[in-house]
């Protein structure tokens, strides 16, 4: 059976903007900015996160998901994982393929064995990648193309041994400025011909070769700090995202995107948005 072979009882996902189905996250109880490992967290770390009201809107963030008819999976929250809200990293679904991640930074590693846990439960196969430093903000995949980010988080050996597991896929890296933590911060794919950029994050290269394959909406310095291009798609043309990037939102409203305002800004001190927050395992295809 081929990798992006589809089964009714496993998971499925080829892009990041089909109809989302069932998505595994986790309460943000214990977050903390503890170490940073991010420019967000500089800017917040004596200010610190009041954990009730993140609370709160992950809890909304839920609720909005369910209610558009997504199934939404809770892994448990742990004390000794300050970053665990943001499941995005810990794996990914490539086809029928969850791959486990295997964290860059110290203060995350062991997060993946909660969603290695919730597999086993489900009886849910899934390719473990160890040795390789990957973390799934910086797998973007648009069909037969994965973009994957050249990160201080994911490392060419890393991207080198998804290539050979993805042979008869098109694997592109995506170098960018290393003060933005993974690809998903100033690149996103909303459809087969439109995506989320912030232009100062990459080299002519890959400016170049990103406007050669998609209308590229800009997203500003501001917004980019406000992770703008961090939305999520849940299918249907239908968009998460900030109330205080107005700008993005004007730019999606103009090209028939529905989107659906939520307020995670406590969460995002932390340097994650709403794709950061959930790791898709099921996406539906159009018919």
């Amino acid at each position: 059976m081929g990798l992006f072979t589809k089964s009714k009882k496993t998971a499925f996902a080829t892009s990041e903007y089909d109809r989302l189905e069932l998505v595994i996250m986790c309460q943000p109880q214990y977050m903390t900015i503890r170490d940073v490992i991010n420019e967000t967290q500089k800017k917040f770390k004596n200010e610190g996160i009041h954990i009730m009201k993140a609370l709160e809107q992950h809890e909304h963030f839920v609720n909005t998901l369910r209610a558009h008819h997504v199934d939404v999976v809770l892994l448990p929250a742990n004390e000794q994982f300050p970053e665990q809200v943001f499941t995005r990293d810990i794996g990914f679904t490539l086809g029928q393929t969850i791959f486990v991640a295997e964290m860059a930074h110290d203060i995350r590693q062991g997060e993946e064995n909660f969603l290695k846990d919730w597999l086993k439960k489900e009886k849910i196969s899934y390719y473990n990648l160890i040795g390789d430093k990957i973390e799934g903000g910086d797998i973007i995949i648009d069909r037969d193309t994965i973009y994957i980010g050249l990160s201080n988080r994911t490392n060419q050996k890393a991207i080198d041994h998804l290539q050979h597991l993805l042979s008869q896929f098109k694997v592109v890296t995506v170098p960018f400025h290393e003060k933005y933590l993974h690809l998903d911060c100033v690149f996103n794919v909303l459809s087969p011909k439109e995506a989320l950029f912030y232009p100062d994050a990459f080299n002519k290269k890959e400016l170049d070769f990103l406007e050669t394959r998609y209308d590229l909406l800009e997203v500003t310095k501001e917004e980019q700090f406000t992770l703008g291009t961090n939305v999520l798609s849940i299918g249907d043309k239908k968009v998460l995202s900030l109330p205080v990037n107005q700008q993005v939102n004007k730019q999606l409203q103009e090209r028939g995107y529905e989107v659906i305002e939520i307020d995670i800004t406590e969460i995002i001190k932390s340097g994650g948005s709403f794709r950061c927050c959930t790791l898709p395992v099921i996406r539906e295809e159009p018919k």
